[in-house]
């Protein structure tokens, strides 16, 4: 196992170092409007003049800060600089504060909402771009943020975070991340990755109400969102955290198992540690339940309808990969090991776009690969996989 791991890393490496990260460098770059462009279709043709969404550029931020950190690069610093001096230019609110969900390709606003989901993403990108740099600008205003997410978007009366807010900070009717979600006032989704962002966070910045919160949000995990009969998540909530969801999405369950368990790593609480490490092993083996012998990781099943979503999209294989791996770490079983080698393995021969470079957006039951959705565009960022090859290398004992 250690040979395979050790081969395993080294690949990684050769992906993110020769695929990923030269498709965003060489392809996307807009040179006339500033910053990256919006979209690359799933054919591999640019659309100069798409919308530029805030999520593709805080996980921009994020990629390549996180690169410059673990790799060293002066090439990988020079976008993330050019991904920090564009969102400082265009992304902020600078009257109302927090960061647009989505510009014009020129650069002024084309949807002003505050979606709680995108401001954390900000955060987590600010922070991952002062880990590289030590530049206080950027943690500075992930400090802005947390402070106006807790002061708009936190539930005081029932707990969580609230969904999306107008320019001026006003609670909207429609909440929704996007067309297929459920529009309920709480879900799994934006909890997850403010969690990821307050993790970031507090690695950076000891501050006490930080602490306190990021210690709720792993509760709000364990007592409210991973579901004690299955041990999946639970994905859409009104306010009073009553389910309105009867989706399992496998993706979710293999990446909240990591980064719940990197949360309480980082809060440094030995109690919230022992109670995610006594849960995070049964939210992977649920999460378990979407891989096929391929390798593969499905994306998600309707349990009320029975309907099985088996598209396989490029993001879960990703997190899939992470996080097995993380219970391999946990438990020393070598099958958790070899799941994450058998995604590997899928990700190689379906995933992986040899021709054109990244990633596809997905591959069907049959094979069959996605091109109608993006190579590059507003969800489809350089995030997932290149954080992957980043998490393994790191954790791969030489």
């Amino acid at each position: 196992m250690k040979y395979e791991l050790l081969e395993l890393k080294q690949e990684l490496k050769e992906e993110l170092t020769h695929n990923i990260l030269p498709f965003w460098i060489e392809k996307m770059v807009d040179e006339k409007n500033g910053g990256f462009y919006g979209q690359i279709t799933g054919k591999d043709m640019i659309v100069p003049d798409a919308p530029k969404g805030g999520i593709l550029n805080a996980r921009i931020l994020w990629t390549f800060s996180s690169a410059t950190l673990h790799l060293k690069n002066q090439l990988y610093l020079e976008y993330a600089k050019r991904a920090k001096v564009y969102i400082f230019d265009h992304f902020f609110d600078k009257e109302n504060g927090g960061t647009y969900w989505m510009l014009n390709a020129d650069g002024t606003p084309a949807d002003t909402k505050k979606q709680i989901y995108s401001q954390a993403f900000f955060i987590y990108a600010l922070v991952e771009y002062y880990r590289a740099t030590g530049d206080n600008t950027c943690l500075d205003k992930a400090k802005e943020l947390f402070l106006l997410i807790e002061k708009h978007s936190f539930d005081k009366e029932k707990n969580g975070y609230f969904e999306a807010y107008s320019k001026d900070w006003v609670l909207l009717d429609d909440l929704r991340l996007s067309d297929k979600d459920a529009n309920e006032k709480k879900t799994m989704n934006t909890h997850l990755h403010i969690l990821e962002a307050y993790t970031n966070l507090y690695r950076m910045w000891k501050d006490e109400e930080l602490r306190k919160q990021l210690k709720n949000l792993v509760e709000i995990f364990l007592d409210k969102i991973i579901n004690k009969d299955t041990h999946h998540l639970d994905l859409f909530f009104d306010e009073n955290w009553t389910c309105k969801s009867t989706l399992f999405s496998y993706g979710h369950d293999i990446e909240a198992a990591w980064l719940l368990d990197e949360a309480a790593l980082v809060l440094g609480d030995t109690e919230v540690l022992k109670k995610v490490r006594n849960v995070v092993v049964k939210v992977a083996n649920a999460a378990a339940e979407g891989t096929r012998p391929n390798g593969s990781i499905i994306n998600e099943k309707n349990y009320a309808t029975g309907h099985i979503d088996t598209s396989c999209d490029w993001w879960p294989q990703a997190e899939a990969m992470v996080g097995f791996f993380n219970i391999y770490e946990l438990t020393h079983n070598e099958h958790y090991a070899q799941k994450t080698l058998e995604a590997w393995e899928f990700i190689k021969e379906h995933i992986i776009d040899k021709q054109n470079g990244e990633w596809h957006w997905a591959v069907s039951a049959d094979g069959t690969i996605d091109t109608l959705n993006d190579k590059a565009g507003f969800w489809k960022c350089p995030y997932h996989n290149s954080r992957m090859c980043l998490e393994l290398m790191e954790r791969i004992a030489p």
